[in-house]
């Protein structure tokens, strides 16, 4: 048996024939792993998409024609990015995005707020990739993100 989906054409460069696939069936509560067996070779005009065929075991013969399937295919990962709420990012009136850092924070856990224009990428629910001028291991700053000036002195509540 295989699965026939649909694939928006925006996912035409990283979605190839063996990429991984999570396969789950909701109705049955199972789910497994396979790979893309075979890419459409052509874009479908009405709806911009690309079709992709997945094969699935059916050694238990619970899987039938015309159920309903989700699949996850990963379209992009990276082990280095660094993912900071969405919800702490401001913009200035150049439309350049910045965050609040903390510097030279004291034994009294007392720091000082400072502002750190960045360069974002990709998103994830509410998280968003940081692409630049945020190195790893920057303490950020997120409850009263909105609220605070660069210089200003705050103290450090770490949860």
């Amino acid at each position: 048996m295989y699965i026939e989906a649909e694939v928006p054409e925006r996912y035409i460069t990283s979605i190839t024939k063996n990429k991984a696939v999570k396969v789950s069936f909701p109705v049955l509560g199972i789910s497994l792993d396979s790979k893309v067996n075979q890419v459409g070779s052509y874009i479908n005009p009405n709806n911009r998409s690309f079709k992709i065929e997945v094969p699935v075991a059916n050694k238990s013969g619970n899987v039938k024609p015309n159920l309903t399937a989700k699949l996850q295919i990963n379209d992009y990962s990276d082990e280095e990015s660094v993912l900071i709420p969405q919800s702490i990012i401001s913009e200035n009136a150049n439309g350049e995005q910045f965050i609040y850092v903390i510097r030279d924070k004291n034994d009294a856990q007392e720091a000082t707020a400072e502002r750190v224009i960045i360069k974002t990428g990709k998103t994830q629910g509410n998280l968003i990739e940081v692409l630049e001028n945020l190195p790893v291991g920057t303490e950020i700053i997120d409850e009263g993100a909105r609220s605070v000036n660069n210089g200003q002195t705050v103290k450090v509540i770490n949860k």
